[in-house]
């Protein structure tokens, strides 16, 4: 299996956390891992009001689950949807805002993982955010779909998204509510993420009543992916 690798900036108070390499990202428990080992940084070294940005390098934000590892042992399902389950949950407990800065492709678990930041931003000239599961015979989690309720502004394009696959441009993604803002090229996009990250800062919020307050809101998220027992894929 191959080690992916992330890398932790830190300029002041922002953190700017990016997946690095040309590949495609996919998730394995190397990749998961490296992500909460670089969260736990952040955490650690927080001091005052602070802001993250995740991103990663390349044609991809993520192409989703490496189903090549995932599905050459019976043992690997379980242990990825743990891992995976444990990651999401971290996100949601950070005590700082939230910024993915999709620069590339985010499918399956990755338009999950950008969906559990407070805020997204997207490259408008090249990506799509894409639930692939129901084009590849998977079974989607119910936590998966508990997330895009609370993130997707209306019950057609849940539909969209879940039951047609709908492959989705910035523009697409505005129009239904599900990110922030879309910029040309990816300079542009960590521009804009920059400066919504600095912005936020400025707000001077207390890290753990922010965390707090993203708990209570998305409290059903947080219960579906506590008590959500593993599926066969």
């Amino acid at each position: 299996m191959e080690e992916k690798i992330c890398t932790l900036e830190k300029l002041g108070n922002l953190f700017i956390l990016t997946i690095t390499g040309d590949d495609e990202h996919r998730f394995n428990p190397s990749l998961i891992d490296s992500i909460k080992s670089a969260l736990d940084r952040v955490t650690a070294e927080a001091t005052g009001s602070s802001a993250l940005i995740t991103t990663a390098q390349g044609k991809f934000f993520s192409n989703g689950i490496d189903l090549t590892w995932t599905l050459s042992d019976p043992s690997h399902y379980p242990l990825i949807d743990s891992k995976l389950k444990s990651l999401i949950f971290h996100f949601f407990n950070l005590p700082m805002p939230t910024i993915a800065a999709a620069t590339g492709h985010a499918s399956a678990a990755e338009f999950v993982l950008a969906m559990s930041h407070d805020y997204v931003v997207m490259r408008k000239d090249r990506g799509f955010l894409y639930m692939s599961e129901i084009d590849i015979g998977l079974k989607i989690p119910n936590w998966f779909v508990t997330l895009v309720k609370n993130k997707v502004k209306s019950p057609a394009a849940w539909r969209d998204v879940v039951m047609r696959g709908a492959k989705l441009t910035a523009d697409m993604a505005i129009e239904q509510g599900i990110i922030d803002s879309a910029h040309h090229g990816a300079a542009e996009t960590m521009k804009e993420a920059i400066k919504l990250g600095e912005e936020l800062m400025e707000r001077k919020w207390d890290g753990k009543v922010y965390a707090h307050n993203r708990r209570l809101v998305f409290s059903d998220v947080l219960v579906a992916l506590t008590n959500e027992t593993v599926s066969k894929l």
